[in-house]
């Protein structure tokens, strides 16, 4: 990974300031054995070739936001928000072309819209590059409070009962294996780091339980995973590795994430083809 230009850097504290700021560009490199350990990571099963064997393989196109990872947290290291506070609050991905098995390619990042909620700013993370687009909203209490506009509210769930409900098992090590994919925040691995935020053990990835839920839905449709066109979802609650989450779809492609302790994604869609 080489970093191909700086972050544009304020030189204020207010938040509002950060608003169309670039983050930098960055080239980045991947190859088939990257793509199907992050298949595996997220639950593909070894029978889902397309995903999980090299002689045919298509990448999941959520495997674009590990190459991408390392915007927001440019964002957060230049100041912007208190990393130790701040939240993943949703996430959005639209693809624009099939990622090929192996290659690379340069991503170009700026921070979006900054939305004040009062007690907190939304910061949008924005990356882009020929075959996604990506949009990360960052929640960062006591960032908010400059004037600003309030932004979007939630979006409002489905209506009527879900075409299909598919129940789908977390890998006791799922945390530990999307972890090589980049992501290494202690909270995912380390019961004590999870106990300073409140959780009584590692926490799956949320990008993980997003992709993860992109493989029900697409089974809940009839559809391959590969052929996903757009996925987006906001962040409630966390899943732990080892447990049982259910994934209702609906038939205009919205869905949830449900855990036994109550909704952990929702005001989510995942289109394919």
């Amino acid at each position: 990974m080489t970093t191909r230009t700086d972050p544009d850097l304020p030189t204020t504290n207010d938040a509002s300031a950060w608003a169309g700021r670039s983050l930098g560009e960055r080239e980045v490199g991947w190859d088939e054995r990257d793509a199907i350990l992050f298949a595996l990571a997220v639950g593909a099963r070894p029978d889902q070739l397309e995903l999980v064997f090299e002689r045919d393989l298509r990448v999941l196109p959520t495997f674009a936001l590990t190459l991408a990872q390392w915007a927001p947290d440019v964002l957060g290291s230049a100041g912007a928000f208190d990393v130790g506070t701040a939240l993943h609050g949703s996430q959005r991905l639209e693809v624009l072309a099939p990622l090929p098995a192996a290659g690379s390619t340069v991503l170009a990042a700026r921070v979006g819209e900054v939305w004040d909620k009062g007690a907190a700013a939304v910061f949008e993370v924005v990356v882009e590059c020929p075959y996604v687009r990506a949009t990360w909203s960052i929640f960062a209490p006591g960032r908010g409070g400059f004037g600003g506009q309030r932004g979007p509210g939630r979006t409002a769930g489905p209506e009527g009962d879900p075409a299909a409900t598919v129940a789908m098992d977390i890998a006791a090590n799922a945390a530990a294996l999307y972890r090589l994919t980049g992501d290494r925040h202690h909270i995912h691995i380390d019961p004590d780091a999870a106990a300073r935020i409140g959780q009584p053990r590692p926490i799956l990835h949320g990008l993980a339980t997003l992709s993860a839920a992109v493989l029900a839905a697409a089974s809940a449709r009839g559809a391959s995973p590969a052929d996903l066109s757009l996925v987006e979802g906001r962040f409630s609650s966390p899943v732990f590795p080892g447990e049982r989450v259910r994934v209702p779809v609906w038939d205009d492609g919205s869905f949830r994430v449900e855990t036994e302790r109550g909704v952990a994604i929702d005001g989510a869609r995942a289109l394919f083809g």
